[in-house]
């Protein structure tokens, strides 16, 4: 039995940490370079002091995430720091939809213009980079904290059609140099109570990637009515909402003049995205 890691355990679970022996795994093995259930001498002394130092940032209620530096989305490692919104598992069936649609209702454009607003780390865009080669990705965000993390992200893991570009979702669509083939975004999204009754670690990250206004639905509106106009005919609007907000989010588009309105959920069986498409000019 590893003495340093129980010790850590007991400390994560006192503070309230949730997987709290998961999360101290994770710490032994940043502090160590070594699998706590492989280490047969433990810590070194120096190992020990920066594994103090790491336990009770996480006991604070810091982000597992942030505190590693970085985090798995799908089949890759994301640069992550205090400042942009970590990723989640919840959000893969997000970029998953929207490379179903790429490569099944859109395999016939040779290079599709994609744009991920309100990217954050990047993850939903470069998502899309990795799986559909040949789509001409722009990753927008606004946040001046967040942005060395998607430039990172972007100059690592993204191709060469794929992009970074400091813009505020607000405006950015009069500003568009290419219109879209799909639009993605995971958008704040909390309601006002919500943000009032955070938990610990969503607390520490940043509001303005988690505050959807009173109702939670500000960048819903925005997004649905803003950018049907910059979006081709017969192309797709992919949104991530929050697991309540399927029945608002579809009947919003729809009024919006956009079709074919679905949702889908997350592993977890909660309602997480729901895509429109933008209607043909002159369908068949």
């Amino acid at each position: 039995m590893n003495a340093a890691y129980q010790k850590i355990c007991a400390r994560l679970i006192m503070a309230g940490v949730p997987d709290a022996r998961f999360d101290a795994a994770q710490l032994y093995k940043l502090a160590t370079g070594r699998d706590h259930r492989l280490d047969k001498t433990g810590p070194t002394a120096a190992e020990q002091s920066r594994l103090q130092v790491l336990t009770e940032r996480r006991a604070g209620r810091e982000p597992l995430q942030y505190i590693l530096g970085e985090w798995d989305f799908m089949d890759f490692t994301l640069k992550v720091g205090r400042g942009v919104l970590c990723p989640r598992a919840d959000s893969e069936v997000v970029c998953e939809t929207a490379i179903e649609l790429l490569q099944d209702e859109m395999k016939d454009v040779e290079a599709p213009v994609v744009y991920d607003l309100c990217a954050g780390t990047g993850c939903l865009g470069l998502g899309i980079a990795r799986a559909v080669p040949g789509a001409k990705v722009t990753c927008v965000e606004l946040s001046h904290d967040a942005w060395p993390y998607l430039t990172a992200n972007v100059a690592a893991l993204g191709g060469k059609t794929t992009q970074a570009e400091r813009g505020d979702v607000t405006t950015y669509y009069s500003i568009m140099e290419e219109p879209a083939d799909l639009i993605i975004s995971n958008p704040p999204y909390l309601t006002a109570k919500e943000m009032r009754s955070l938990m610990p670690e969503t607390a520490k990250e940043p509001a303005m990637a988690l505050d959807g206004g009173a109702d939670g639905l500000d960048f819903y509106r925005l997004l649905l009515r803003q950018y049907k106009d910059v979006v081709r005919p017969g192309g797709w609007m992919v949104l991530e909402i929050g697991y309540t907000q399927a029945e608002d989010v579809l009947v919003m588009g729809r009024a919006a003049g956009w079709q074919d309105g679905f949702c889908r959920q997350d592993a977890g069986g909660n309602d997480r995205v729901v895509f429109f498409r933008k209607p043909l000019e002159n369908p068949v």
